[in-house]
């Protein structure tokens, strides 16, 4: 092994296969100092960040996208391709490379270090998940491995406190060539073999063993499908039933000082902008943050407990039936957070008709934009009872309208594809261990959740609030009038206006206000109808009591035509820009555009009337 004499490397990449640890390696190396962006001249996501090595000197590093293999055949895999071999456009390389790999997973693992060591480039081996490894009975000798591959090797745990110490240790002086002789002509299946035989045992089989017995169930064609429904259907009860607590506190919280500022300020606009507007529209909804961390928790709880790929497997053989595979999984459960990583995730298909077909069904996955709308529509129209005295009425609401969303998908995708699929994009997937879910990689995912939704709270919500409350508070009614205020506004007149068009559905003329305004971000629907009511009613206390405010104030089957339109509501403007960046087309999004809102009248019409018919 010949370390090198250079000790200024400032552009340092991560690399390795997906699920290796890498990006948590990152976080904690990196912690807060990252930052997010997309690599230039393609929308495939790039992650910044710094940290200062023990000399004192700031290190930049990439976390690059994960690859299964040099070879590319996705544009994830393409840019990880290009930077590793310094080829991607006019951006330099980075001065080393950090492989990390699995130690419980070195067969699929080793083949991907191998590619890299044949690079020859400055390199280190972060072997992630080392102490996992060694409960698993599995030893490798590390310097044997170190001996013939002819690079560094640090052991790591990128799911503990200082678990990376040792590799920032080891950066400024351990980055080595590697001596190990590659050529494009190697079979590196035979070099992976040949590794593992000389350089590992395994001392015990109890995790394979535990894998397997767990799998016969859970992977079973008939009883692993139950188990993943039984299990989504607890998610979206819990969803109800842990956060009612949560919501009710912060409900009480935003109530007790919009009221102490009513208290503070005179009557007049200041007050009303305050009072109607910003807690009003802003404060009910912060209230459906608790649901939103709940679903998260349960699907990072889901990821980390090695259960998703899991899912995706089981999933392949439906995706399938409908001209898909597994590999669209993974984007439409992102869809379920956020259609925008959801259509970004896209990339990782090989095929690029199976990739359009998934950025156009992705949207009908419920994104938790949507939670708090279902939330309040559901706490307003449908009764909070236990049914068989263990569901929950209104969870199994949730989980029919995240059904539906799912069902209509798969239609989509069967009249798009017309059944067919491709044999060699069929879906290969190296199951990972079982595992404890980590609770420090879950509370950093739950925090990103909550900055996420703050920002969009103090950025779009507060906004559009604002800017509602403006129009509906101005021009004031006219000296004699009759009707109420808010009807003599910009926002009552553009809502009459446009309230005709959807008078066959049900839908009054705030909602019709709400929905636009909603295109900038579905949650800001509930912000719209708080505000509207806030200003136009004559109980003071209505701001704070929407639910029951719309319970009395609407039909049910205005209700539950509301809940059948955002099932398939138009996306918001954001994830229509990342529509029309993913496929460089303008046709495809006024298509997507398109037939959401076909789905959404049409669903919203048939459920106004059967409605009406059955609740008169």
């Amino acid at each position: 092994m010949t370390e090198l004499t250079k000790n200024n490397y400032s552009r340092i990449a991560l690399v390795g296969n997906p699920n290796c640890g890498k990006t948590a390696l990152f976080n904690q190396i990196t912690g807060s100092r990252q930052k997010v962006a997309n690599y230039a001249g393609v929308t495939v996501e790039r992650k910044e960040g710094r940290f200062t090595n023990p000399q004192g000197r700031a290190i930049t590093i990439i976390d690059l996208p994960g690859a299964y293999s040099l070879n590319a055949t996705s544009p994830d895999e393409e840019v990880t391709r290009d930077m590793c071999m310094g080829k991607y456009r006019n951006e330099a390389p980075p001065d080393a490379l950090i492989c990390v790999i699995d130690a419980t997973n070195l067969r699929l693992h080793l083949r991907f270090a191998l590619e890299i060591c044949r690079l020859k480039r400055p390199t280190i081996i972060a072997m992630n998940m080392s102490d996992i490894a060694k409960r698993h009975g599995i030893e490798i000798d590390i310097a044997k491995l170190e001996s013939i591959l002819g690079v560094t090797i640090v052991p790591t745990v990128a799911t503990q406190k200082n678990g990376a110490k040792t590799l920032l240790d080891t950066v400024d002086h351990s980055f080595t060539i590697p001596t190990i002789e590659l050529t494009d002509k190697t079979d590196l299946h035979v070099e992976v073999r040949n590794l593992l035989l000389e350089c590992v045992k395994y001392t015990s089989q109890t995790s394979t063993a535990f894998n397997e017995k767990v799998d016969r169930w859970v992977l079973h064609p008939i009883i692993g499908p139950i188990f993943l429904i039984i299990l989504l259907f607890i998610m979206f009860q819990a969803v109800f039933s842990w956060a009612q607590p949560f919501m009710d506190g912060i409900q009480d919280l935003t109530t007790w000082l919009g009221q102490q500022i009513a208290h503070l300020l005179p009557d007049g606009i200041l007050q009303s902008l305050i009072v109607d507007g910003i807690f009003a529209g802003v404060g009910t909804t912060v209230a459906f943050l608790p649901q939103i961390l709940i679903l998260f928790l349960w699907i990072l709880c889901l990821e980390e407990s090695g259960y998703l790929p899991r899912a995706a497997f089981l999933l392949d053989r439906i995706m399938a039936s409908v001209g898909l595979n597994g590999r669209s999984f993974i984007p439409l459960l992102s869809s379920f957070a956020c259609a925008i990583p959801g259509i970004m995730a896209t990339r990782t298909i090989p095929s690029a008709k199976d990739r359009l077909v998934t950025i156009l069904i992705a949207p009908l996955m419920t994104c938790s934009a949507r939670l708090p709308v279902y939330a309040l529509l559901i706490a307003a129209f449908i009764p909070h009872k236990t049914i068989g005295y263990v569901f929950n009425l209104q969870g199994l609401v949730l989980f029919v309208l995240y059904f539906l969303g799912i069902a209509t998908a798969f239609l989509v995708a069967l009249f798009l594809k017309k059944g067919k699929s491709s044999y060699e994009n069929s879906l290969l997937l190296e199951l990972p261990s079982y595992r404890f879910p980590n609770i420090r990689s879950i509370l950093f995912g739950l925090w990103q959740r909550i900055e996420i939704f703050v920002s969009r709270v103090g950025n779009i919500i507060l906004t559009v609030s604002i800017l509602l409350w403006a129009l509906s508070s101005f021009p004031k009614a006219p000296a004699g009038a009759t009707g109420p205020a808010i009807d003599y506004s910009f926002a009552g007149t553009i809502g009459h206006w446009i309230q005709p068009f959807f008078a066959p559905v049900g839908f009054n003329w705030e909602i019709c206000v709400a929905l636009i305004l909603g295109l900038a971000a579905r949650e800001v629907a509930i912000t719209s109808l708080a505000t509207v009511y806030a200003v136009g009613a004559v109980d003071t206390d209505a701001p704070t009591q929407l639910i029951h405010f719309l319970s009395s104030q609407w039909s049910i089957a205005t209700g539950l035509a509301f809940l059948a339109w955002y099932v398939f509501a138009p996306q918001c403007f954001s994830t229509l820009a990342v529509i029309k960046k993913e496929t460089g087309s303008w046709k495809i999004v006024i298509g997507t555009t398109a037939y959401l809102f076909v789905l959404a009248y049409f669903s919203s019409f048939v459920t106004w009337h059967v409605a009406s018919l059955l609740f008169k």
